[in-house]
């Protein structure tokens, strides 16, 4: 036990700073992560040669990473040490109380043990089973000696993230997770929407090829009388914003409790409790999980084990990959392929989604100190009671526990419906990245604004409540 604090208490750890950062130094930290973020996506791996995992683009969304880059495994090692905790704190193979200080010391401790060891694994896994293979030209007495040496690479992207994310949860805005994944769906949306470049990156216009951008699409297809063009890139404009107005109107529901200040008659406040209880974390947790289960696919598949089915090209064709990825419905629909396989594929996916949502908003409730028992202890300090109650935080409790639970699950079903109808619509990007992206722009926001618009320009502070 002893031996297991010391390693507890000497892993690698970015300090917090020592009182509340103001708006100013969280914004320009987050500004050096994200810069550095990008920067290390286009830093391309040493000796790299064939890059099979370059073909998921979509799965790269999600996982916050740029394969082939020295950020290949992106947020991925730190999403699965979260999910394999979670399931086991829930289930109570690991018993620890999470109410207790020292306890949760202790989970972050051994998440942080779990997030090390998955980064070696996961790299060492794209090497050997053929995800990121080194370059053929090299001498074969030399080959394994780089694949270790892509596995370092890989290993050192994976801690610089891991302690990337750190640096935001304590001096910046948000999550790292969060950060990354945002900013990758947002460039892509950006490329997708308005980009005037082809597939090969030069300038569409005069050369006869398709620009990237949707809008440009949608106009060229029009001018040429391309009807099929035309619908397919304006209902990928139209998913796209719909998903956007979905996800923010989801985000602003809410549960009011009304409170009193139990030593000042006449004064209260009301306790907001979210639709969407635990927000986006249970779908960042659940997409994560698909989007490893279909990169295990592909490298089993290469490495002749097609245990989990079996691609053509891009597109899961057999095996439970094929039921856990979502068919882009509206496309099938305009192009005229649509069959009842798909409906299939589709309710499939969307029960994956919204039962893996539930599953771990409850575990998400009781290891992010969001149950009853902590809000009602938090209420309690505060010296807020539920008017025309006795103030205890038993029955605090209590009551709390009627909107808690009710919320935690309906919130999750909704979320979890959202991504699944956001990727079955055929956005601009992965449907879940967008609303993942639309989400966590909008927690940012409320963030701001309610710690630190006294700390903003004057400008600023007016665009934000305007």
């Amino acid at each position: 036990m002893a031996i297991f604090k010391t390693i507890l208490n000497n892993l690698p750890e970015v300090k917090g700073p020592l009182q509340k950062g103001s708006f100013k130094q969280k914004l320009i930290w987050t500004l050096i992560i994200l810069v550095a973020f990008f920067v290390l996506g286009i830093i391309p791996l040493f000796g790299l040669g064939q890059n099979s995992l370059q073909q998921f683009e979509y799965l790269s969304l999600i996982l916050g990473a740029s394969f082939g880059s020295i950020i290949s495994l992106g947020i991925g090692p730190i999403v699965t040490s979260s999910i394999v905790l979670q399931l086991l704190v829930g289930s109570k193979i690991i018993n620890l109380d999470l109410t207790n200080p020292e306890n949760r010391k202790t989970f972050q401790g051994l998440q942080k043990i779990l997030t090390l060891f998955f980064i070696f694994f996961e790299a060492a896994i794209y090497v050997f089973l053929g995800g990121l293979t080194p370059n053929p030209e090299l001498p074969a007495t030399t080959f394994l000696l780089f694949e270790w040496v892509l596995v370092i690479q890989l290993m050192v992207g994976g801690i610089l993230i891991m302690l990337m994310d750190e640096v935001i949860s304590k001096w910046g805005f948000g999550s790292g997770v969060s950060l990354f994944i945002a900013a990758g769906v947002s460039e892509q949306v950006f490329i997708r929407a308005l980009s005037p470049l082809t597939a090969a990156g030069t300038l569409a216009f005069g050369t006869g090829q398709a620009p990237t951008g949707a809008i440009f699409v949608l106009f060229q297809s029009l001018a040429r009388g391309n009807t099929l063009g035309a619908a397919l890139a304006l209902a990928a404009i139209i998913s796209t914003v719909a998903v956007f107005l979905f996800a923010v109107y989801a985000q602003a529901m809410k549960v009011e409790i009304p409170l009193s200040f139990g030593r000042v008659r006449g004064y209260g406040i009301r306790w907001p409790l979210k639709f969407m209880y635990t927000s986006n974390i249970p779908v960042i947790l659940v997409a994560a999980l698909l989007a490893n289960i279909q990169l295990w696919a592909r490298l089993l598949q290469n490495w002749g084990h097609p245990w989990l089915g079996t691609f053509a090209g891009n597109t899961p064709v057999s095996g439970l990959v094929s039921w856990i990825y979502s068919p882009n419905i509206v496309n099938n629909i305009i192009t005229g392929s649509f069959n009842p396989t798909i409906i299939a594929q589709a309710v499939v996916y969307t029960l994956l989604l919204m039962g893996g949502a539930v599953l771990f908003s409850i575990f998400w409730v009781q290891t992010a100190g969001m149950d009853a028992s902590s809000q009602a202890r938090q209420i309690m300090a505060s010296g807020l009671q539920v008017p025309g109650f006795r103030r205890d935080q038993r029955v605090l409790e209590t009551i709390l526990d009627r909107y808690i639970l009710p919320l935690t699950v309906m919130g999750a079903l909704a979320v979890g419906f959202l991504a699944a109808v956001a990727d079955l619509s055929g956005a601009l990007t992965n449907g879940t990245g967008l609303l993942l992206a639309v989400m966590i722009i909008f927690q940012l926001y409320e963030e701001i604004a309610q710690k630190h618009m006294m700390d903003m320009h004057p400008a600023l502070r007016k665009m934000m409540e305007g």
